[in-house]
């Protein structure tokens, strides 16, 4: 087929998956959708108990004996939108717009992370083309806590020697190797109070650029839940007091926060006391802008009157939280030894939420060194005890090592040179993916991770470069039937 037909056709299946609202945690939905799409084909299709789908297309004839490859791919997507977008990301369908080169959502994140994994996976399942025996696995719940690929059966994988990923984010780049990380949340419980004060302020920060927290923590971009602790922290150094009634930011654990903001009430302020407020901001505008010289743009940090909040935080609750968003440090921790421009360690300090009882943060250390998240462990632990705080963790997600004498990578590495007349990158990513969980299911496992261009993911500037497309597709579709003579 021409690459006009491929794209389009991909696009069309990526379309229908965009319009099943896919949010992590809520992918009952689209995992009937595909298990339902998938069936129709007459493929042997599973659905397992986390709505895991797995599918199996018997191999072209002559070619049974070519060994098991599989192709996968997450279901699930990072789910941000624009600030003034009316979204619900468990009832409202992505709202795609395309231009020349680009597609892209109106107002919120795309989806092409791991959509058009899917969507392509979809494609090489209903295609006919000459290839070995081929199993689809698409997760769930990629990227909030990687269950789908932790509860994932090793029977799955105990009789597949390939496995290529679907969810990297450059078409001319292969992926051999990639971080593990950790959920961390703490919490703390509040104690409210009558405000005493009669009058009350929103404070914003907001137009941060965001991004992935693993692939953009390098870039010098601000945390707006960072940049606003900070910002009522220097309130507070200047002797202005305030209640703090709540103190909401962020979208997503693995999403760099573009935007925060807490309501505060306050005591009647004098002209020299709101004059010394407007100082305090521009002197952060200006330290801001020398930290972030280039790269924040938009920030904005604005203060606004509201409504007197019924109840405020205790003083001392409101220390707690403050100073703990200050010392939880957001952004690269260490750049690796023998790599030059990879970060080995980082954490990014996702959401803030203030609930009924309680506030909580979820934080999320990334390291190419298992033992670097043992350390994160170990002071987050150590941060809670002297700050009040409760903690918990999640499951370590184990990092992926490159396979010495892999037979899959110069295969795909010489097709691609072949297809486009150029060579393929080869990287190691300072982010998660599934491929750590899935070696451990078969630590025989070849496996390699490409995807097409997708530029801004997890943010709502997200946006696929169309012309990547079919040449990803037609790499694939190559790969699979070549691999016979890996």
């Amino acid at each position: 087929m021409e690459d006009k037909e491929i794209l389009e056709d991909i696009l069309e299946e990526f379309k229908k998956i965009a319009m099943i609202p896919r949010k992590s945690g809520h992918e009952e939905k689209i995992s009937g959708y595909l298990y339902e799409y998938i069936k129709s084909m007459g493929l042997k299709v599973q659905q397992d108990k986390n709505l895991n789908i797995i599918a199996d297309k018997p191999a072209t004839f002559g070619y049974e004996a070519v060994p098991l490859t599989i192709v996968q791919a997450h279901m699930d997507m990072v789910c941000v939108a624009d600030e003034g977008v009316v979204f619900d990301p468990l009832k409202d369908p992505i709202k795609m717009c395309r231009d020349e080169k680009y597609l892209y959502a109106e107002g919120t994140s795309l989806g092409a992370d791991d959509g058009i994994g899917v969507a392509e996976i979809i494609y090489i399942l209903k295609t006919k083309f000459v290839h070995g025996p081929i199993r689809a696995i698409i997760t769930v719940d990629e990227e909030d806590g990687m269950q789908g690929a932790i509860n994932l059966a090793a029977k799955h994988f105990a009789d597949a020697t390939y496995l290529i990923n679907c969810d990297s984010e450059n078409y001319d780049e292969v992926t051999v190797s990639s971080a593990g990380s950790i959920n961390i949340n703490f919490s703390y419980l509040l104690n409210w109070r009558k405000p005493k004060y009669k009058k009350a302020m929103r404070i914003v920060v907001k137009g941060l650029v965001g991004g992935h927290s693993g692939e953009a923590i390098n870039c010098g971009r601000a945390n707006a839940n960072r940049l606003l602790a900070l910002t009522l922290r220097r309130i507070l150094d200047a002797d202005i007091d305030f209640e703090l009634a709540s103190f909401n930011g962020g979208m997503a654990r693995n999403a760099i926060a573009v935007k925060a903001e807490a309501v505060v009430a306050v005591s009647e302020l004098d002209k020299n006391r709101c004059a010394d407020i407007d100082t305090i901001l521009q002197e952060l505008n200006k330290d801001f802008a020398a930290i972030y010289s280039g790269v924040e743009k938009e920030l904005q940090i604005i203060i606004e009157p509201v409504a007197l909040p019924k109840q405020v935080f205790a003083a001392a609750d409101r220390n707690a939280l403050l100073c703990m968003l200050s010392v939880l440090h957001t952004g690269v921790y260490a750049m690796a030894q023998s790599i030059v421009g990879l970060v080995e360690s980082s954490a990014n300090l996702g959401v803030v939420t203030t609930n009924k009882d309680s506030v909580t943060i979820s934080f999320l250390p990334r390291s190419s060194i298992d033992a670097k998240l043992c350390e994160f462990k170990q002071m987050a632990k150590d941060l809670a005890a002297l700050s009040g705080f409760a903690v918990s963790f999640g499951t370590q997600s184990p990092g992926w090592a490159e396979k010495r004498n892999s037979k899959l990578l110069p295969l795909m590495t010489h097709l691609f040179e072949k297809q486009n007349k150029k060579k393929m990158k080869i990287e190691i990513i300072h982010a998660g993916l599934e491929c750590g969980w899935f070696i451990q299911r078969n630590p025989n496992l070849d496996m390699v991770s490409v995807g097409v261009t997708s530029i801004d993911i997890h943010s709502p500037q997200e946006r696929l470069q169309l012309d990547t497309v079919a040449v990803q597709v037609k790499l694939l579709l190559e790969v699979l039937t070549q691999i016979k003579n890996a």
